[in-house]
């Protein structure tokens, strides 16, 4: 069962990184003015709360970036000059200029994931134990 699972998250991982392939054809305008580009992922779906989304947007307008579009609730395209990158050993210490995730990891919402169904299985067992 295990290595379904992992089959069928590798498959949806590939499904999404085409998705964003095909939302993210830039125009040759967009690459001759010489930008970059980030998507930032939230693995718990803060990205439909409005004021998350405006703190995440000052947060990386410290280091030039731009929200170009949200895709969904996980994902935000930003967009910033290549000649910002000159100023990012000026940033603060705790920016990261090309940092993609926001909020918990997937590693981090996995292990509460894994946390809570221990605790469940665990209560389940010592009512079972004391039970029978």
């Amino acid at each position: 069962m295990h290595g379904a699972h992992a089959t069928h998250a590798a498959q949806e991982q590939k499904k999404k990184h085409e998705e964003e392939e095909e939302m993210t054809a830039y125009t040759r305008q967009e690459l001759a003015e010489d930008f970059e580009f980030k998507i930032m992922r939230s693995s718990t779906g803060k990205f439909k709360n409005r004021d998350v989304i405006e703190q995440l947007k000052a947060e990386e307008n410290m280091a030039g970036w731009v929200m170009v579009e949200k895709f969904d609730d996980n994902r935000i395209r930003f967009k910033r000059p290549i000649s910002a990158q000159k100023k990012d050993n000026l940033l603060p210490s705790q920016i990261d200029p090309y940092r993609t995730k926001f909020g918990m990891s997937d590693s981090g919402v996995a292990a509460v994931v894994l946390g809570i169904l221990a605790l469940v299985g665990g209560t389940v067992a010592l009512l079972v134990s004391l039970l029978g």
